[in-house]
């Protein structure tokens, strides 16, 4: 499986690194990303689903970034690295801190079976958020209470944008939207281009920030109180 599936970048191994500031541990289906710092540690906690082929530890960058924000981030680590055959992987992180609030998101193929896990699991979590993704019918979030954030690059030559666009009316009418101008579908994780993809014209740590940026800003309006 290894010729076809995509590695971590140097960056991604690095950031994959425990030091002062952010706590990488390995836990059942994954690892967790949390300020050494307990007293900014802040909910929602954050589950992440890598997308196709892609190993989980590209997303160190993007994990790194959120943990270094106060918020504890959970990467699946997928059979096969394809989340078709982990959707349920969800179950272990949601259980270690049962009281806490969580949302639920990935990358590509990721994010669309994180959506279909939250339609099962509503009353678990607060909110989906899709990284070059959508939303199908099966795992339709117009009829819950879920806040949805949908983010998007301009230069993604991977995203099916016909079906990107069709899947819409399976979000509520109040998800936000974020197109990051100059990004691409490889850089939302950390493992050189994809094939098929678009060259970005910003950086991957820029357009990892805007990232972190737009997802603060989501978790503000949910109003969570821990």
């Amino acid at each position: 499986m290894n010729s076809v599936t995509y590695q971590p970048s140097e960056q991604a191994l690095s950031d994959f690194q425990s030091d002062s500031k952010v706590r990488v541990t390995e836990v059942k289906d994954g690892y967790k990303f949390e300020s050494t710092d307990d007293q900014q540690i802040k909910e929602p906690n954050i589950i992440f689903y890598p997308g196709g082929l892609v190993e989980p530890i590209s997303y160190s960058p993007l994990a790194r970034e959120l943990a270094k924000s106060g918020h504890r981030v959970y990467i699946a680590n997928m059979p096969l690295n394809l989340s078709i055959f982990g959707q349920n992987k969800a179950d272990s992180f949601l259980a270690e801190y049962p009281k806490e609030s969580y949302v639920i998101g990935g990358h590509s193929l990721g994010g669309v079976f994180a959506s279909r896990y939250a339609v099962e699991h509503t009353e678990k979590l607060k909110g989906v958020f899709f990284l070059a993704s959508y939303a199908d019918e099966d795992g339709a979030l117009k009829d819950t209470n879920l806040s949805v954030l949908q983010l998007t690059g301009t230069n993604d030559g991977v995203l099916n944008k016909k079906q990107w666009e069709k899947s819409k009316k399976n979000l509520p009418k109040d998800t936000a939207f974020v197109s990051i101008n100059g990004g691409n579908h490889s850089q939302f994780g950390s493992y050189g281009m994809q094939d098929g993809d678009q060259k970005p014209t910003i950086s991957e740590s820029k357009q990892i920030e805007t990232i972190v940026m737009a997802m603060k800003e989501w978790f503000m309006q949910m109003n969570i109180t821990p």
